[in-house]
């Protein structure tokens, strides 16, 4: 099966699927990724978790899409969105890695919503849209709620990587727009591989050539960086940032939950009750976003 059969059975398969079952996938990935990848903490740190995952996903999502030059120049403005997508990600990656390091993924997820949070409440033309956005507040608070002592350096680190996911929301909706396929996807990732290459290399060094740490890398980079960046391009293209904004805010939840499975990171009562209304909160936004596409 050459390149191009790939990247249109990919096409066709998430074509069947649902908008809100693409950014479900997405969030799944995403977190699983983020848990998954303290396995090799020890032996390359954030930056070098990061330098991989990102490297190895601009490959393979290039051998997936082969971007060509001429249909970025055929689009006005092509070049600058995918750069700004492409800084936007190293930004957040970096960030959010780094956050993992300090406290709870649970946590990190939670703040890291309040980003797509603030487009869905900024993009809210109703007075019902405001419920599920409040409902998910609520959630928000008592996820990130517990007693646990949380590292201001951490979470400092959280609120950087929920404004860049929220720029990266904006961006990357204008990119899936304006470009077909994955394309303009592709060498974002790879300009973000580019830019946090310097960080990576020099904190990690040789070790990044180790086979385990180069396997551990490969299964982060497909989980949480191919499949869901390409389900939330399609995804992008359905739906506006907003409704997207507020079905992210499933993260918290599937945050705690690899936390807990991959990491034994156990959560009170009051954090559970928090996972509840925020997954309630996603459910109630996917209603409504539906039901004000119909009456447009």
């Amino acid at each position: 099966m050459n390149q191009n059969s790939v990247a249109q059975g990919f096409s066709g398969a998430v074509g069947k699927i649902p908008a809100p079952g693409l950014v479900l996938g997405s969030v799944c990935g995403i977190q699983f990724g983020a848990a998954f990848s303290p396995r090799i903490y020890p032996q390359v740190g954030a930056p070098g978790v990061v330098f991989l995952r990102l490297l190895i996903a601009g490959v393979l999502l290039c051998l997936i899409w082969r971007p060509r030059r001429h249909a970025l120049n055929s689009v006005r403005g092509a070049w600058w969105t995918v750069i700004g997508a492409g800084t936007l990600l190293a930004a957040h990656h970096l960030a959010f890695y780094e956050a993992v390091k300090h406290i709870p993924l649970g946590a990190v997820a939670t703040i890291e919503f309040l980003g797509p949070f603030g487009i869905a409440l900024a993009g809210s033309r109703r007075a019902v849209d405001l419920l599920p956005a409040c409902l998910a507040v609520g959630g928000v608070v008592l996820l990130g709620g517990g007693g646990i002592p949380l590292d201001p350096g951490g979470l400092a680190l959280a609120a950087v990587a929920a404004c860049c996911w929220a720029g990266y929301i904006l961006v990357s909706s204008r990119m899936a727009r304006r470009l077909s396929g994955g394309q303009g996807l592709a060498v974002a990732v790879l300009i973000a591989a580019l830019l946090s290459a310097p960080y990576g290399v020099a904190h990690a060094g040789t070790a990044l050539l180790n086979p385990h740490v180069l396997g551990v890398a490969a299964l982060v980079a497909v989980a949480s960086s191919v499949l869901p960046y390409s389900l939330n391009l399609e995804a992008l293209r359905r739906i506006p940032p907003r409704v997207f904004g507020v079905l992210t805010s499933l993260e918290p939840a599937a945050g705690a939950l690899f936390g807990l499975l991959i990491l034994g990171q156990w959560l009170a009562w009051p954090q559970w009750l928090g996972i509840a209304a925020v997954a309630l909160a996603s459910v109630a936004a996917t209603f409504l976003g539906a039901g004000e596409r119909r009456s447009s």
